[in-house]
């Protein structure tokens, strides 16, 4: 029974976080990239080919999760969409999807972005974790949480570089007291 709860917990968490983005979408429409980083698109690839394995359906015969990784899931799957919804939030107007700043772009520092720079990707990796607590045969989740690790980095330095070129020693600062997008890890 606790594997269907966490699972459609994980579901419904799943929707949630991806509605998030809508606002943010809608109300980054109008404003017009002034630069971008075309390497952040690898990064977007290997993110998805790490979900794809996190999400495959390949498991061995007889296969269930133990309740310690679905309670974990459960506990993972509604923080990580909360700090999605409230990066997303915070962003606005200044959310991509890619690597990208628009004109009058400014360094966003509160919310979820005291404690990482980049909470959306800590999310993103949350809900990762939590399929793969809830879902995923363990070679598989491992292999998805490297490639999403690996896609990840790239758009994270991606991201920095263009945010480092604009707005310099505000940001160098911000960069030296805030780690990337893993809470406490430098």
């Amino acid at each position: 029974m606790l594997q269907y709860i966490a699972l459609a917990e994980l579901m419904l968490c799943w929707v949630l976080w991806i509605l998030g983005f809508i606002k943010p979408r809608q109300q980054a429409a109008g404003q017009k990239k002034v630069v971008e980083a075309s390497a952040s698109k690898w990064g977007i690839g290997l993110q998805t080919i790490g979900f794809a394995f996190t999400w495959a359906y390949i498991r061995p015969l007889g296969f269930e999760k133990s309740a310690a990784s679905l309670v974990a899931s459960m506990i993972l799957a509604p923080a990580s969409t909360a700090t999605g919804w409230a990066a997303a939030r915070r962003l606005g107007k200044h959310w991509r999807f890619e690597a990208a700043l628009s004109e009058h772009h400014e360094l966003v520092q509160s919310g979820p972005y005291r404690w990482v720079r980049h909470p959306i990707y800590a999310s993103m990796l949350g809900m990762l974790l939590a399929t793969g607590f809830a879902w995923t045969w363990w070679p598989m989740q491992i292999a998805g949480l490297v490639f999403c690790l690996i896609g990840t980095e790239i758009r994270v330095r991606a991201e920095d570089r263009l945010l480092s070129e604009r707005f310099q020693k505000e940001f160098a600062i911000y960069r030296a007291r805030v780690p990337a997008y893993i809470p406490f890890l430098r």
